[in-house]
């Protein structure tokens, strides 16, 4: 497999975390393709494997829970050994549940809001000495569905860290623009990841959801991840530096309608 490498994201070193399937494993490839170094981080080894597949040791795996207290160390540090920096941190992890408010209980809560809001925090925390020396970026993964006024019926607890994600975004801009490191959000729109198969939706069901937002989004389709891994990488190349405590919806202009 030949993949080509540009000269602004040469040698970077990169995590991924959520990096074993859709938009995380289309975001690991792309900086790998760019030339970066990539360490992806996630629950399955098995699915890690198949992103790294055909890269070689420019894609390393991790296989981590990310809501457990150890693993933003154990994160860092195998960066650190594995390529002797760190200049990006993606936070793309994330786990969701189709409830109403009155079926939702304390675990399901709990396990949405360790994983999509409490992990991001202190991974970014733990990195950020390597990313002071390194000059790096922090780019947290939101989701344009819960931007605005927008309601998102039997969704609202990933709704809800997901913009709780984007006011961290906005606040660690200013906080660490003077230890030069940035802050920028992406905020994917419809993107057919298979994330509601994964959460218990039946096959013909999910199909059908997509092909029934297709009909509603200006764009006239839904996303594929690697729509949403471009912008990641661009986000974050020294061309890109002025962009700051911004979160950038990608999703077809579905929001702005």
């Amino acid at each position: 497999m030949t993949h080509s490498v540009e000269e602004s994201t040469v040698e970077k070193a990169v995590v991924v975390t959520g990096g074993g399937t859709g938009i995380g494993a289309a975001t690991a490839r792309a900086f790998a393709d760019a030339g970066a170094r990539v360490l992806v981080v996630g629950r399955s080894e098995g699915t890690l494997k198949e992103t790294a597949d055909g890269y070689g040791d420019r894609i390393r795996v991790l296989a981590a829970d990310i809501s457990d207290p150890e693993t933003p160390d154990l994160v860092v540090e195998t960066a650190l050994r594995e390529f002797g920096r760190l200049d990006v941190l993606v936070n793309n992890a994330a786990v969701t549940g189709f409830v109403a408010l009155d079926g939702l209980d304390r675990n399901s809560v709990g396990s949405q809001l360790s994983t999509n809001l409490i992990a991001p925090v202190f991974l970014a925390q733990r990195a950020l000495d390597a990313l002071e020396a390194s000059g790096g970026v922090i780019v947290n993964v939101g989701s344009a569905g819960s931007l605005g006024r927008r309601a998102w019926p039997e969704n609202s607890v990933y709704g809800m860290a997901k913009v709780a994600l984007d006011f961290l975004t906005r606040t660690w801009a200013v906080e660490l623009a003077p230890r030069g490191i940035r802050s920028v959000g992406i905020a994917p729109g419809v993107v057919d990841t298979g994330v509601g198969v994964r959460a218990g939706m039946p096959r013909e069901a999910y199909d059908g959801f997509l092909a029934q937002m297709a009909e509603r989004i200006p764009s006239g389709r839904v996303g594929r991840p690697e729509d949403i891994a471009w912008w990641i990488v661009q986000l974050t190349r020294p061309e890109a530096a002025y962009a700051n405590g911004t979160v950038f919806a990608v999703d077809g202009a579905l929001s702005v309608t």
